[in-house]
């Protein structure tokens, strides 16, 4: 099966779980700052589901050239604001909560409060449009 994506002016990478559909043989990992958490399935229900501040998920992959756009904005907003927490999942390190969240293209946020999913956006977007899903 492969998956296409519907371009609708937003820039994105598809995801076929357990495969890569684009890779790019440069590792481009990147530094993690104190303010990004990377959430994994062993800490999602500490960091994400009992947190008391809204939490801004962004759903990468280190091979997705959209993903490598969003993330410098991403870690923006996470040093300019700690009204939120805000964590980053690696589809391909993290495929259990690909799956959880039926990710199938990326990047992909996701804003979850209390523990349930009040907003989410796919592909890369500007900080003032990101910044307008958390509530």
């Amino acid at each position: 099966m492969v998956l296409f994506p519907i371009f609708l002016g937003i820039k994105l990478c598809v995801v076929k779980t357990g495969k890569m559909v684009y890779s790019n043989k440069k590792e481009n990992k990147e530094e993690q700052t104190m303010s990004v958490i990377n959430i994994t399935k062993e800490n999602f229900e500490e960091e994400v589901l009992r947190s008391e501040k809204p939490v801004l998920l962004d759903f990468y992959a280190d091979w997705c050239g959209p993903c490598r756009m969003v993330a410098p904005v991403v870690h923006e907003i996470a040093e300019e604001n700690d009204q939120i927490k805000v964590g980053k999942i690696n589809v391909d390190e993290q495929m259990d909560l690909a799956m959880r969240f039926q990710v199938t293209s990326i990047p992909l946020l996701v804003v979850m409060q209390d523990g349930e999913v009040v907003n989410q956006a796919l592909g890369a977007r500007p900080k003032e449009a990101i910044l307008k899903m958390i509530p």
